[in-house]
């Protein structure tokens, strides 16, 4: 690092089982108008919402569990984290003609910079990462 020191600001919400996925939404994306995101990189803010709407969906439906949603602003990305009480790790999997789901981590991957998932001692934490146009890029 080059002596200046790391900056961040962060916010949490507990989205219980029997939350909507809108209020998620809703409450990231007023997060995002106070990093004045909404104005600058409105297409990075639908790609951070449809993460969002995805991975807490995965929370509720497949890990049938509450979500609890992180957001982080680092100055270089915004993590999107989301924990769960289940151990099973996700996977991106192709569209199939075949199912009608099964499609939120193949969207996160293609929205996300970047994104994880770590299993904790009490289920998981999926992390996506997003930059906004014009960031500067680590290692770049």
């Amino acid at each position: 690092m080059s002596g200046s020191s790391l900056r961040a600001v962060g916010w949490a919400r507990s989205l219980p089982l029997d939350s909507d996925v809108k209020t998620a939404r809703d409450w990231t994306r007023e997060h995002l108008r106070k990093l004045e995101w909404t104005a600058a990189a409105p297409q990075t803010v639908d790609a951070v919402l449809l993460a969002v709407s995805e991975l807490v969906t995965n929370a509720h439906v497949h890990a049938r569990s509450s979500a609890q949603l992180v957001m982080t602003w680092d100055e270089r990305c915004l993590h999107i984290a989301v924990h769960d009480a289940s151990a099973e790790l996700p996977t991106p999997r192709p569209p199939s003609t075949e199912r009608t789901g099964g499609r939120g981590m193949f969207l996160v991957d293609a929205l996300a910079d970047d994104w994880e998932a770590r299993p904790c001692l009490d289920g998981k934490t999926v992390t996506a990462c997003f930059r906004p146009p014009g960031a500067a890029r680590v290692g770049s």
